[in-house]
């Protein structure tokens, strides 16, 4: 799971921010702005447009502030703020050309994702970077971030089914990907021991 929710925001900056003041906003600023930016990297991968959608979920939290009532992590209120955001961007009519209906998690060429994304390095992360939005993100959700299948499902509007299925899909085309660098072996973290 991401080490997102681990990140914990003092009650009281979050009340001090609630009245407007300007270091505690800043002090929350400082203490999500490099996880927030994070996780849009690897759901929207362009890293011009994240950091548009960095400042977008700032204005967000700092407007919505009154909605948070303490329940749960506020670091998982603005992580779910920041999904939202980047899901929006990537379903909008801008970026129609990026997913459809028949998604199927199929590689798209690597030479376009690396231009896409700047190299990040790594085998995994150009496998991922060459993922359709749809598969990137929903193994990002699941697999890092903890999303259950229930939860991806709502925030696409679809059945869990769906989530599961585009996630084996994905795993599929990972694995397809990054057979040639692995030699065919299978990689566990149960063969180390």
């Amino acid at each position: 799971m991401s080490t997102f929710l681990d990140i914990q925001v003092p009650p009281e900056w979050v009340r001090l921010a609630r009245t407007g003041d300007p270091g505690a906003q800043q002090r929350i600023y400082a203490a999500l702005a490099r996880p927030v930016y994070t996780l849009l990297r690897r759901l929207v991968v362009r890293p011009a447009v994240c950091e548009e959608l960095v400042q977008e979920v700032f204005l967000e939290v700092l407007r919505k502030l009154g909605s948070f009532h303490g329940t749960g992590s506020f670091a998982g209120w603005v992580r779910s703020i920041a999904v939202r955001k980047a899901l929006m961007h990537l379903r909008s009519p801008w970026n129609a050309h990026l997913v459809s209906d028949s998604d199927d998690c199929a590689l798209t060429d690597p030479a376009t994702a690396h231009e896409e994304g700047e190299d990040r390095g790594g085998d995994l992360e150009r496998a991922l970077n060459a993922l359709p939005y749809l598969g990137r993100s929903i193994v990002w959700l699941h697999d890092v971030e903890g999303y259950t299948h229930a939860e991806i499902a709502q925030l696409f509007d679809r059945s869990a089914s769906f989530s599961k299925s585009q996630l084996a899909r994905a795993h599929q085309a990972l694995r397809a990907a990054l057979e040639p660098q692995i030699g065919g072996q299978v990689c566990t973290l149960a063969s180390r021991h």
